[in-house]
Formats: C-alpha cells, structure tokens, sequence
C-alpha cells in the first residue's frame, strides 16, 4: 500500500494488526473478549500498566495510531492524510509491537 502511495491504509493495517495482539492478550489474562476501539486501548492499558514491564511508547502505540483507521475509513475530507513517513513509521512501530507483545502470549501472567 505504502509503495503505491495509499498512505492512510498504510497507516491503518498496522495499527489493526496491533490491536488485534492487543485483544488476545487481554483474552489470555482475562478471558475476556473486547471489541471496540476504545474498550480494547483502555483495558490494554490498563493490563501492561500492572503487568510485566513494557516499553510506554509501544504501549500507547494501539492509542496514538487509531487517527490512522479513523483517518482511512472515515476521513475522505479530512484536514490531514498520512504521509509517507507516517506510514513508514506507523509499520515500523507496529512491527516492534507485534514483536514485544505477541512474546507476552507466551509468557506466564504474573502472579
């Protein structure tokens, strides 16, 4: 996407990709399944903040990139697009995450 210039779907591939390890960890600690955007960013949050100890950046990455799905589902009059460095950036981001986190689901949660 990001080769052909389609920059907001570009943006908004990564960060499903993220909240979607976001919900299977919250599923395998909690045995819960969320579905909304904004419950899933909440209780992620909330989890790694009493949890094991993970990067914050990465951590606020499933919050920080959600303008890039409302920007590409909604946002065909939006004031601002992704760019190419946003997109970059935002898979860049999202492969660290994916990494750190899909690691997590083969952890043990803490006592």
């Amino acid at each position: 996407m990001a080769s052909v210039q389609l920059n907001d779907d570009a943006g908004r591939a990564p960060y499903l990709a993220c909240f979607h390890v976001a919900q299977a960890i919250i599923f395998e600690r909690e045995g819960r399944v969320l579905k909304t955007h904004r419950g899933v960013q909440t209780e992620f949050n909330r989890i790694m903040k009493s949890g094991p100890r993970a990067d914050a950046a990465l951590v606020g990455f499933v919050a920080r990139a959600y303008k890039f799905k409302t920007v590409a589902d909604y946002g065909f009059d939006a004031p601002t697009h992704a760019t190419d460095d946003d997109a970059r950036s935002a898979l860049q981001a999202a492969t660290r995450f994916f990494d750190a986190f899909t690691a997590l689901l083969n952890q043990p949660p803490a006592p």
